[in-house]
């Protein structure tokens, strides 16, 4: 929902031992709720192993919502000093059956796609990730000064996101837990947030909560509901 980044070719070189700082299983359960009328959870897991994790993001329905199927979101690579630094990334969609993935070419500095059974390509920019790692690189890189700007893939293209940082010390009540959070805002369009997450500065700048308006100016909102880290 969704960053970060610096020099990846090199982010190799620095692998991240077992004693390193930050966790290495994460499991996280959100509900998810289109204009306050919750219609389906989200659950991430985010596991570290030596240099490697591997991360699986599972949307579902609630209800006739459920006759969607799941949305599963896949991001495997390596972790390093400086972050989350992506290999393969993977998109698949239940009852459509659609599927995208994506390679991360870095030696050949491409980002290869696979969409619809059609191949595409893009110019990776230092530092890219993906629709599952972003929100995890904030353990890495927490939000400083006034602007985050991210480059990620959604398995379909590579684009660049930019965030205003809101407020460094908002206070959320999520599932009945207090959070202080960095509260961060996409720009503007036609006067209104396209989207916005909060990143709780105790469990390691986890989301713990996102907003999207979409096109309709139907409001989709993420919210934590469960939280293991270790």
């Amino acid at each position: 929902m969704l960053t970060l980044l610096k020099t990846a070719p090199l982010f190799g070189l620095l692998l991240v031992n077992v004693a390193f700082a930050q966790p290495t299983n994460i499991q996280l359960e959100y509900d998810v709720s289109r204009n306050d009328s919750s219609f389906g959870t989200v659950k991430d897991s985010y596991e570290q192993e030596g240099g490697q994790y591997h991360i699986v993001s599972t949307t579902e329905g609630k209800g006739l919502y459920a006759l969607l199927g799941k949305r599963v979101l896949m991001s495997d690579g390596q972790v390093t000093v400086k972050g989350l630094v992506p290999a393969k990334f993977q998109l698949k969609r239940g009852s459509t059956g659609k599927s995208f993935s994506a390679m991360f070419d870095w030696a050949g500095n491409q980002l290869k796609m696979l969409v619809k059974g059609e191949n595409r390509t893009a110019t990776l920019v230092a530092g890219a990730l993906d629709l599952a790692s972003y929100p995890y690189q904030f353990m890495f890189a927490p939000p400083a000064g006034e602007q985050v700007e991210m480059t990620l893939t959604t398995g379909k293209k590579l684009d660049k996101y930019v965030y205003n940082i809101v407020d460094n010390h908002a206070v959320l009540e999520v599932g009945g837990v207090s959070y202080e959070t960095i509260h961060l805002a996409s720009a503007e369009v036609d006067g209104k947030k396209k989207k916005e997450l909060w990143l709780a500065k105790s469990k390691h700048y986890i989301p713990v909560k996102y907003l999207v308006v979409d096109k309709h100016g139907d409001k989709i909102e993420q919210t934590l509901t469960n939280m293991r880290i270790n």
